[in-house]
């Protein structure tokens, strides 16, 4: 059995982990509700320049060059990480997906086509690097995400579609469901889709655009694909606290269930020395008396 000081510097050792692990899953509550509001804020104003869209663009959606589907040779993959660790399973789940989507979706189908990474959060760079070509990488920016600084890379990546030098952009990230839960999601940046059908604008209403219909619903899609990049990297960011919150919470629950058992071997162990002291005292009161 161990010595006292042994058990009592173990339980001094745990309790100060369980502190840090109490702290960081308060801290990680904290920036989730500021993430998720930022998000709650966004999604009505998302929603509804999407829905204007729609409606304008049913008319000219195929001839639009951001509506226009190529042959996806030259492939752009945005993989969102975080800078930290201490989250559970949130960026093994997406390095293993990044490994998995680039395999199965090229190397086993074209041998011409080329991907190239854009890497948002430490983990991706770190585990990416190794094995594929990265065009861009930012760590500073999930720290604290602004629209514009945002907004510069999705006009980028929009001219180099425009361009042809891009005929496909992909988004890899963790979706926030609920604090315990997050869902890895692949979705598409270029070419433009909606979710939905489009319905067509009513034939009996004589509209008048001013500028031109195209130019219109030109500028609102720039401005929806840079919302749609800084929502999604709000929405990982969510992601990442919940993960962390939990991964913490689970933490400071085993830390506990650890100093009761220490405390309980220390109380054992501190009974066995006094039960030691007494038999040998009382030993050496029956051998002075004989």
């Amino acid at each position: 059995m161990p010595n006292l000081k042994e058990i009592r510097t173990r339980i001094t050792s745990v309790e100060s982990t369980q502190k840090i692990t109490s702290a960081m899953k308060l801290v990680s509550a904290s920036k989730l509700r500021s993430a998720q509001k930022k998000i709650s804020f966004l999604k009505p104003f998302s929603n509804k320049l999407n829905s204007i869209i729609e409606n304008l663009s049913c008319d000219i959606s195929t001839e639009h060059l951001l509506f226009m589907k190529r042959e996806p040779i030259n492939v752009v993959l945005i993989v969102i990480t975080s800078n930290r660790g201490l989250c559970g399973a949130f960026n093994s789940n997406i390095i293993k997906e990044a490994h998995r989507v680039i395999h199965e979706k090229f190397y086993k189908q074209l041998r011409d086509r080329k991907i190239t990474l854009i890497c948002f959060g430490k983990k991706a760079v770190e585990q990416l690097q190794k094995h594929y070509d990265i065009l861009f990488s930012n760590e500073s920016i999930l720290d604290s995400p602004h629209f514009d600084e945002i907004g510069k890379i999705a006009a980028d990546l929009i001219d180099g579609f425009c361009c042809k030098k891009i005929d496909e952009i992909l988004i890899l990230h963790n979706s926030f469901v609920n604090s315990a839960t997050q869902k890895v999601s692949i979705e598409s940046f270029l070419p433009f889709a909606f979710s939905k059908k489009l319905s067509p604008i009513n034939n009996n209403a004589n509209y008048i655009f001013e500028p031109s219909q195209s130019e219109l619903v030109n500028t609102l899609i720039h401005r929806l694909l840079k919302i749609k990049l800084y929502k999604t990297l709000l929405d990982s960011i969510a992601a990442e606290h919940g993960a962390r919150m939990t991964a913490m919470a689970k933490a400071t629950d085993n830390a506990t269930e650890i100093l009761r058992e220490l405390k309980l071997k220390y109380n054992n162990a501190r009974q066995a020395v006094i039960t030691s002291e007494l038999n040998e005292i009382e030993s050496g009161a029956e051998a002075l008396k004989n």
